[in-house]
């Protein structure tokens, strides 16, 4: 009879393991499955449209014909026009005016800075705007970090 009550037993905890294990993996893929995405954000630009701070201030230094505009709520780099944040309509809106006078070859800049450009909520929709507009020379300024890392930390010009 002690065999049977040992064999009962050992069952007993296999079966109170093999329990706590399924119970752990089920929850886990609950929690997976409730927990917010911050997955970064895809990009629609490719990667020859993104501009290296030091391209743009060679192109500055050169005064050649790009316009330079800041979508985000930054300091203004040099020559730049500042049209506010591009998340908020009124301010897309602004850039649609804006654009609407340009030829679709003109060079494009456009750069907020404001935080890491994979979090950022204001490149993406200017930059949309840009491609349904059909502009052929649109790029963004390449900010990985923030303009004061990537800019005004190096020495670049500001107004």
């Amino acid at each position: 009879m002690t065999s049977i009550n040992h064999n009962e037993m050992m069952m007993k905890s296999i079966l109170l393991k093999v329990s706590f294990i399924l119970l752990f993996i089920i929850t886990s893929f609950e929690v997976q499955a409730q927990a917010p995405k911050y997955a970064l954000q895809s990009n629609p630009w490719s990667e020859y449209q993104l501009l290296s701070p030091e391209t743009l201030v060679g192109m500055i230094n050169n005064k050649e014909n790009i316009k330079i505009y800041n979508i985000g709520v930054v300091q203004n780099i040099k020559g730049a026009i500042k049209l506010g944040a591009s998340s908020e309509a009124e301010n897309l809106e602004k850039l649609k005016v804006v654009l609407s006078k340009l030829p679709k070859n003109q060079s494009i800049v456009i750069y907020c800075g404001c935080c890491p450009m994979d979090k950022c909520p204001n490149i993406r929709p200017a930059f949309k705007m840009l491609d349904d507009q059909k502009f052929t020379k649109m790029y963004v300024l390449n900010l990985t970090t923030n303009i004061k890392v990537d800019w005004i930390n190096k020495g670049y010009p500001v107004e």
